[in-house]
């Protein structure tokens, strides 16, 4: 179990990283010293940044949930 959770864990935070990545800037700071503040044709309407928000969301929980239950496993494990 304590392998799944890690391997899960290690997924999930590559899949989060790329996620992030993914989004549009939508301010002003650090992002828009790398470009990030240019406007593309390209950029996802609307419902594709929904979308890309709603699966963030999604990968976010997966890795809080494994954070947790390798805690509670090593935690157990250690008493």
């Amino acid at each position: 179990m304590k392998l799944f959770l890690e391997i899960l864990l290690v997924i999930t935070s590559l899949a989060l990283m790329a996620l992030i990545l993914l989004h549009r800037a939508k301010g002003g700071g650090l992002s828009s010293l790398f470009g990030g503040s240019m406007q593309s044709s390209l950029s996802g309407s609307s419902v594709v940044e929904r979308n890309l928000d709603r699966l963030t969301l999604f990968v976010a929980a997966i890795w809080i949930i494994s954070v947790v239950g390798i805690g509670l496993l090593l935690k157990v494990g250690a008493g």
